[in-house]
């Protein structure tokens, strides 16, 4: 052990070692100049020699070695983050968690997102975007905390520059008794994305774990409807409802299910409404995993949305999957989609779902990591709508993600 580890690991303890018994180790005399320290250390139970009274101080150490002593060393209160952070694996091994170090040593963390993304379509050509996120995450108390995020978005293709930077996240997350919340402007995600996946202003309370019980209630921030509408928004943004509804999710054998319901209010114009049900399963073979969901929507106010399809299925299959902290790691997934215009509000493919007026087609995609924290996804999609088969769109895209 070096001279300065040491003397930093005895000073950690904040104890003298004239409190402690003589040193017992044969092989450290009096006179030497760590003597006081590994006293002190031994004393403490941090260190405890080779077992045949030597302390063996000229060999070297292993790292699981170093981890022992840094884990002896936290039981005993001493301020050791550097090193807990250094032999976090070893120490995970050991069964040691350092989430109360990590906290104490950074109570706010950021991370970041890049996509950079490439997309070429039969109805809108082609484009270059890259998108920017920064998250900030901060430890309220040990059942509360907060989670910001800021976006900007440029289209590479305006020449004039032009780009958005948004406060686009806001929210806690927290406990209640037995319950979880999460409240404030985040991204709800309704019937795996099915029927809305983007951000909204609003509260979401979830109970229990074999069976899980999840309420929501808020206002939707974006939504399906362009100038061809059906349901004009006010504002011009999109699809702006107040929702309210709940899911109810399980594991059947080896089969995962989940049924839900979620009624929108003033879609757009103060006497429209559309409550949506849906049922889905998924089970998965090793590394391939097929899921499968119905819906079926039941609008009012709107004679014209009202004729429009009220149900319709989506299936997916996937095979592994990209993980960012593996480089080489990749998947394959594909989608065939064929859902009414009542069946979705802000869907979460990225296909042209001819907004208001519902689609079907399927879509089929790649990822692969590159290298840590850098994954590459290409994935394409043939869609036609609903009402004229003889509207539809091809899309590709190509992307890259840079976590951090």
């Amino acid at each position: 052990m070096k001279k300065s580890l040491v003397l930093a690991m005895a000073m950690a303890l904040g104890v003298t070692a004239s409190a402690y018994a003589a040193n017992p180790f044969s092989d450290v005399p009096a006179g030497h100049w760590a003597y006081d320290s590994i006293s002190k250390l031994a004393a403490a139970g941090v260190i405890d020699g080779y077992g045949d009274t030597t302390f063996g101080g000229d060999k070297l150490m292993t790292r699981y070695e170093m981890a022992q002593i840094t884990a002896k060393a936290m039981a005993k209160g001493a301020n050791v983050d550097k090193l807990a952070a250094e032999f976090a694996d070893e120490l995970d091994n050991l069964g040691v968690r350092v989430a109360n170090l990590e906290k104490k040593a950074d109570n706010v963390k950021i991370t970041g997102y890049a996509r950079y993304r490439y997309v070429e379509s039969d109805k809108d050509g082609y484009g270059h975007t890259l998108r920017s996120r920064i998250w900030f995450n901060g430890q309220i108390n040990d059942d509360w905390s907060y989670t910001g995020m800021i976006q900007n978005d440029q289209d590479l293709e305006n020449k004039s520059g032009d780009e958005k930077t948004n406060f686009q996240r806001a929210y806690v997350d927290g406990k209640i008794g037995g319950l979880n919340v999460r409240a404030g402007r985040y991204n709800a995600f309704f019937a795996d994305g099915n029927i809305y996946d983007t951000r909204a202003d609003g509260v979401e309370i979830s109970y229990g774990d074999k069976v899980k019980l999840t309420g929501y209630a808020g206002k939707s921030s974006d939504g399906q409807y362009s100038e061809d509408v059906l349901i004009p928004a006010a504002d011009g943004n999109g699809f702006m409802g107040n929702y309210c509804g709940g899911v109810v999710s399980t594991k059947l054998g080896v089969v995962d299910v989940a049924a839900g319901y979620i009624n929108y209010k003033d879609l757009g114009k103060d006497d429209v409404e559309n409550a949506i049900w849906h049922v889905g399963a998924g089970v998965s073979f090793g590394d391939v995993a097929l899921n499968a969901m119905y819906l079926k929507g039941d609008a009012d106010g709107l004679d014209e949305l009202k004729k429009l399809d009220d149900d319709g299925f989506v299936v997916g299959l996937k095979y592994k999957g990209a993980d960012s902290a593996v480089a080489g790691s990749w998947g394959l997934f594909a989608n065939y989609y064929d859902q009414g215009a009542q069946t979705y509000v802000a869907h979460t493919t990225d296909a042209n779902t001819f907004d208001g007026v519902g689609f079907k087609g399927w879509g089929v995609g790649a990822e692969y990591t590159i290298a840590k924290n850098m994954v590459g996804t290409v994935h394409y999609y043939d869609t036609e709508s609903k009402q004229d088969s003889n509207v539809d769109d091809k899309k590709l895209y190509a992307d890259l993600v840079i976590t951090f």
